[in-house]
């Protein structure tokens, strides 16, 4: 079987499940078990799979129609451009989280600020940040040890030097207003949604995932100490669900944000919400 044959028949396997991104999918296990550019498989779609290729690549793609998530496959997601090691521990990093780091990137002017990210995950925003500001002063926390881990792991593959511990959102970290900006992707997703038998949030740790019975209690937990962190003038700012914007928006007006809005991801959706907290107090 050539590498085109097998790629067509991934395909087909793939779309006959719904599958909309299936050539996408079937090239990234060609890349992957081949070691391949995608270059590589257009410049020679007739190469012959070996045995074993073949039998790696129908063993992976037995698994992604298994519902087995891709990234955890491959063992490795794109983010901000960067490569990032993923495992079962942690949610698997979304392009729309990029709106979150292009929006911290625009509100923090500051040439060595110091910034903190709650719920870390892979380390996927703090990397993404510290990769465009160098000199920025980076802390990443997450209550779970694996994440943990496997933050510490990519910081050091990609030789980003950011701060990752293990915390309870503020739990290890010191009260004091030493943080110029402050984002989240926390958990989101009330615990009766229906999403959460669907796709890959099936698999995905639902720590990461569930927040209470409207899915805004990590919001709530993050609010109650982020006025002892955040320096005056200094931004919040958080990835939320499809429908939560105008009820984040209340909940950090209450708490004493200024300049409160939400923001568009590529789809259309509202997908990140921020304020500013108050030069003066109130």
């Amino acid at each position: 079987m050539t590498l085109s044959e097998w790629r067509r028949q991934a395909i087909a396997a793939l779309e006959q499940q719904g599958h909309v991104d299936a050539d996408f999918q079937a090239r990234s296990l060609l890349q992957h078990h081949l070691g391949v550019s995608d270059a590589h498989l257009f410049t020679w779609p007739e190469q012959p799979l070996t045995t074993p290729q073949a039998a790696e690549l129908e063993a992976s793609l037995a698994q992604r129609l298994a519902g087995q998530p891709l990234a955890w496959i491959l063992g490795h997601w794109h983010f901000w451009g960067l490569p990032l090691k993923v495992s079962p521990a942690t949610l698997i990093p979304r392009a729309d989280t990029e709106i979150l780091v292009a929006e911290a990137l625009a509100r923090c002017m500051q040439p060595q600020a110091r910034v903190l990210d709650l719920g870390t995950g892979t380390g996927a925003i703090a990397l993404a940040l510290k990769s465009e500001r160098p000199d920025w002063q980076i802390d990443a926390v997450d209550q779970q040890p694996q994440a943990v881990a496997l933050a510490q792991h990519n910081a050091k593959t990609l030789q980003l030097d950011i701060q990752v511990w293990c915390s309870d959102w503020w739990q290890a970290v010191a009260a004091a207003p030493v943080y110029d900006l402050i984002v989240s992707n926390p958990p989101y997703i009330a615990t009766d949604d229906p999403h959460l038998r669907q796709g890959d949030l099936r698999y995905e740790p639902q720590t990461a995932l569930v927040a209470g019975e409207d899915g805004l209690d990590a919001y709530r937990a993050i609010l109650e100490g982020v006025s002892s962190r955040l320096k005056p003038g200094g931004w919040l700012i958080f990835e939320q669900g499809y429908d939560q914007a105008e009820a984040l928006c209340e909940l950090l007006t209450q708490a004493g944000f200024t300049q409160v809005e939400w923001l568009r991801d590529w789809a259309g959706n509202p997908r990140v919400t921020l304020g500013m907290w108050p030069l003066e107090p109130r």
